[in-house]
């Protein structure tokens, strides 16, 4: 009986620490989105490289815009190069330029690619506030990132999949090439991932 009231305490423990820690996800990208939009406001208006705990790098010209690089906007120590929407959650969430275990604890992040060229691909952690309703997403559904110039690109879901950790070549492939946007998570227990792919509905614009 002291082991099930011990296991019982620790299941306990664990599902509070859960709870607690996705509370934490979904305050940090709320205050991480506010920063960001402070330092794009700032940078807008000076017309420079705007401070915020770092500063903003834009692309060196429209003539690189089908570069791979993106314009990013530092924020504590970490670049960003803008903001995923998913109106069917509410969610909006600041994305990284790069992925890294750490930085998933706080935001989103690019595993690869550019909007420039079609083939981005973000990851999140499975966290409720982040990416952890990817899986009920539907063919349909909208999804707009707004990168740090303004530059709006519209996303339509065309499917969600779930791949395997050791399927890497086909996380960035299809049959006939590359999809536009690739959202992808781990699933409870991190044995698979749930994968959406979407196609780009519209031609970029600026806000």
């Amino acid at each position: 009986m002291a082991l099930g009231a011990l296991l019982l305490v620790a299941a306990v423990g664990l599902l509070a620490y859960n709870q607690w820690d996705d509370w934490r996800a979904g305050r940090s990208v709320a205050d991480i989105q506010d920063a960001l939009e402070a330092a794009v406001e700032e940078a807008e208006a000076a017309a420079t490289p705007a401070p915020y705990s770092g500063s903003v790098t834009s692309a060196a010209d429209e003539d690189e815009a089908q570069d791979t690089e993106m314009a990013t906007v530092e924020v504590d120590g970490y670049e960003y190069i803008g903001t995923l929407s998913i109106p069917s959650y509410g969610l909006q969430l600041p994305v990284m330029a790069q992925w890294s275990y750490a930085g998933l604890k706080i935001a989103p992040g690019r595993y690869s690619g550019s909007v420039w060229t079609d083939d981005l691909i973000i990851c999140g952690h499975n966290y409720d506030r982040h990416f952890g309703n990817l899986k009920n997403l539907e063919p349909g559904d909208i999804i707009t990132f707004t990168d740090v110039e303004g530059n709006v690109f519209d996303y339509q879901v065309e499917e969600i999949i779930t791949l395997q950790p050791t399927d890497v070549e086909e996380m960035a492939s299809r049959e006939n090439g590359e999809w536009d946007l690739t959202l992808f998570t781990c699933t409870i227990g991190g044995q698979t991932r749930v994968t959406v792919r979407c196609s780009r509905t519209s031609e970029d614009t600026t806000t």
